[in-house]
């Protein structure tokens, strides 16, 4: 039986914390649309299981183009998600002292407006950074984010809208635009 097939087959559950970071991984790599599903398992620290699962949720939401050939991320809904939802379906609350991966205010593109201190950080004990606790959307985040400058920053800004610190949202909002793609891609009927 058909893979694509068994995804839709599948009843839609509602999006994970991990669609969020494929999403992103895909906008920040948006002149890529030859994605293999191994690829993206390995770049995202994902199975190649949980890539087609999420691929598969994303198109349901509507985030993700419907064509399985096209990896066309809908930039203006994935960037409504992320500031009106993100910070309440996928909330978080700052944790305790760790070592750990920068995040928030505390890592580029928006340390360059606030500074490093107080940090964030996505606990990891391979971190360079000492800081209050921040859970990342899922476990491999932080392996995500080293292995990937554009989608570290991208997710920093996320991570700022899911803090809501009203400022911090402020830029990060504004900033979000040079990292995702602004005009919708219309799947061909």
């Amino acid at each position: 039986m058909d893979c694509g097939l068994i995804n839709i087959m599948r009843k839609f559950n509602g999006l994970r914390p991990q669609d969020i970071v494929l999403l992103l991984k895909l906008a920040v790599n948006g002149s890529r649309l030859q994605w293999q599903g191994k690829e993206l398992a390995q770049a995202l620290d994902l199975s190649t299981s949980e890539v087609s699962d999420s691929l598969a949720r994303c198109r349901h939401s509507r985030l993700l183009s419907a064509d399985p050939q096209r990896f066309a991320v809908q930039g203006p809904a994935l960037r409504d998600l992320l500031l009106h939802g993100l910070p309440y379906i996928f909330a978080v609350r700052p944790g305790p002292f760790s070592r750990g991966v920068a995040t928030g205010a505390s890592a580029l593109p928006l340390s360059q407006t606030f500074g490093t201190e107080p940090a964030y950080v996505w606990p990891d004990a391979e971190g360079d950074t000492w800081g209050t606790a921040i859970d990342p959307l899922y476990a491999g985040v932080p392996d995500a984010a080293r292995r990937d400058d554009r989608l570290h920053e991208v997710l920093a800004l996320v991570d700022a809208l899911r803090l809501g610190r009203p400022r911090e949202r402020a830029v990060a909002s504004k900033l979000l635009n040079d990292y995702l793609p602004i005009y919708p891609v219309h799947d061909a009927e």
